[in-house]
């Protein structure tokens, strides 16, 4: 095998581990990666998966920013071309919930569950899950600043508000589709987002 066929399986071996992670990882969690489970899923040797990452954390970060990459792409990419502000916060909201809502991933939205898991073990993977949610929240808090500035939402309104509101309706509705079946619980995401953006709840108390 040439030296550039050998890198390319290479890279589709790992691709295809990350994968397989991602899935794993959507029901299990991250904690519930093992190379020895994938190994056995993907019909390898434990040496062979192991061998791309090393440590069990680097599979973890791996399969983050893979699930990262699915999240861009479901969410982010099909709102990208609308208008920053209010059109384009109103798409991320539809564009969201249908993503929440549908199956994606056998256990529903992988940083939604990242976050739960995470949020109180100190660590590298902690620190990657809280860095990416930051990023996200300055996208929305961005979007809704713009919004203001182009008169569409109120001069008071509180962007950082907007974007704690729109995160919390998304987990709540991953819950909702997750742990209690609710077949209705992207459509009731996508109302209380959409009540977000159009009723004056997003302004910042006065005195605050």
């Amino acid at each position: 095998m040439s030296p550039r066929r050998s890198a390319a399986a290479a890279r589709d071996t790992r691709e295809a581990i990350v994968l397989r992670a991602v899935e794993t990882a959507s029901t299990d969690g991250l904690e519930g990666l093992s190379f020895g489970r994938l190994a056995q899923d993907l019909e390898m040797s434990k040496a062979g998966v192991a061998g791309p990452f090393g440590t069990k954390e680097a599979l973890q970060l791996a399969a983050l920013d893979e699930a990262v990459a699915v999240f861009t792409r479901r969410v982010w990419e099909p709102v990208a071309h609308h208008a920053p502000g209010l059109e384009r916060l109103t798409a991320i909201a539809r564009a969201w919930t249908s993503y929440l809502g549908g199956d994606c991933l056998p256990g529903g939205c992988f940083l939604t569950a990242a976050a739960a898991e995470f949020d109180g073990r100190p660590g590298p993977v902690r620190d990657s899950v809280a860095k990416n949610a930051r990023r996200w929240r300055k996208v929305l808090a961005a979007e809704a600043r713009t919004a203001v500035a182009n008169g569409e939402l109120p001069d008071d309104a509180d962007p950082e508000q907007i974007s704690f509101e729109l995160n919390a309706l998304a987990a709540g509705t991953n819950q909702e589709r997750q742990l209690l079946g609710d077949p209705r619980a992207a459509e009731r995401g996508l109302t209380a987002m959409l009540r977000v953006l159009t009723t004056p709840a997003n302004v910042r108390p006065r005195g605050l």
